[in-house]
């Protein structure tokens, strides 16, 4: 946990806060897999609090059996790092 000594955000910032990180997760794996061999992808952020901000992401992947050779645990792994580092950007901008 880093403290960002980030101002109090409001609904507005948590909102962009949430579609930074999703973007971000379903970029990596979009960039990754082709989408034609996900069957599923689900992409959950949640932000609680607001001084501090905890954000939790959740990336539900399930690829299709022509995706030999993806790791799909390393994919979401991957992608909840990417997603997590983007929200740290975006708030680092805030300051």
């Amino acid at each position: 946990m880093v403290e960002l000594g980030i101002p109090e955000l409001t609904t507005e910032q948590i909102e962009t806060l949430c579609t930074t990180a999703e973007n971000t997760a379903r970029k990596h794996i979009l960039s990754k897999v082709p989408s034609k061999h996900i069957e599923r992808l689900d992409i959950s952020v949640e932000a609680t609090g607001s001084k501090p901000v905890d954000v939790t992401v959740e990336i539900n992947l399930v690829l299709s059996s022509q995706a030999k050779g993806f790791d799909a645990q390393a994919l979401v792994k991957k992608a909840v790092n990417q997603a997590h580092k983007a929200t740290e950007n975006y708030l680092r901008n805030l300051k």
